[in-house]
């Protein structure tokens, strides 16, 4: 198994526009980084490593008090929505960079890591030092809560697969998406999945609150006959969202994770115990 090359972004990218959960206006800028920096967020003047140590159990917003955590939050003050953009950096073959973030939420964009995908493609992926020496099992994880699963097999490469089974009386369909580790398709295949929700969520949490900003046109929301003024990018669109958040949280091992990930019907605190897990289950040696 070779160790993956450390890289960093070539020059700096800057995206702006408004946060999901809180509405304000954010800006995102991802800068360049030596190696063994790793992935880290910036914010009013401190650096904070995105692993599992920096997690926030702070709810993106009042309506999430008390409920197990709708996006993934890093920092004191937190910064929510860290997801998509470690996804990005990952998917990528990123391992060094800045995130440097002005608001307590990222910029949602569309909903996908499409945008900041191709302006890093744009700005240019530079190889810094020596290999960066990943994570690698043992033996088998497997992590549990009620119908979720997430499993982790020793594997020669990346193998990550997401099956989405939101159950029969759902309107978003079941599917599989499955990534190998190759950037190419990370950017072409997975990138431009967008988050989303089925209008029954969308309802509540309008009610709750949250979304004024954004209408069905803005993001993906999932009717009883299909997407809600809008329209999906591939048939298995939701399916290969969730991969894209998979494997942003399975960035906050803090190296790249090399094994056979099943994950099933899982969100971001599942992935994020899921972690822990398999950090317990690596010896010191790796």
């Amino acid at each position: 198994m070779n160790a993956p090359p450390a890289k960093s972004i070539a020059s700096p990218v800057t995206l702006t526009g408004r946060a999901l959960f809180s509405g304000v206006d954010s800006s995102l800028t991802v800068r360049p980084a030596p190696s063994r920096t790793g992935l880290v967020i910036r914010r009013l003047g401190t650096d904070t490593p995105a692993t599992l140590d920096h997690l926030s159990d702070t709810p993106a917003h009042p309506a999430f008090a008390g409920l197990r955590p709708r996006c993934t939050s890093l920092g004191n003050p937190p910064t929510a929505m860290t997801e998509h953009a470690l996804a990005t950096l990952a998917g990528l073959g990123i391992t060094d960079a800045i995130l440097e973030c002005d608001a307590g939420e990222l910029p949602i964009g569309d909903g996908s890591s499409a945008t900041l995908t191709r302006a890093i493609l744009d700005a240019g992926i530079e190889t810094l030092g020596p290999p960066v020496e990943p994570m690698v099992l043992e033996s088998a994880v497997e992590y549990r809560r009620d119908d979720t699963l997430i499993t982790a097999e020793p594997h020669h490469e990346i193998d990550y697969r997401y099956q989405l089974d939101y159950g029969p009386d759902s309107p978003v369909t079941p599917a599989t998406a499955r990534w190998l580790g190759d950037p190419d398709d990370f950017a072409a295949s997975i990138a431009p999945a967008r988050t989303f929700s089925t209008e029954q969520e969308a309802r509540r949490a309008a009610a709750a609150g949250l979304f004024e900003s954004f209408a069905p046109s803005d993001l993906l929301v999932i009717g009883p006959d299909g997407p809600i003024d809008n329209s999906l990018r591939f048939p298995d669109e939701c399916a290969r969202h969730k991969l894209l958040d998979l494997i942003g949280d399975l960035a906050l091992l803090g190296r790249p994770f090399i094994a056979r990930v099943h994950a099933r019907r899982s969100g971001h605190a599942d992935t994020h115990a899921f972690c822990r897990m398999v950090r317990g289950a690596i010896s010191p040696r790796t």
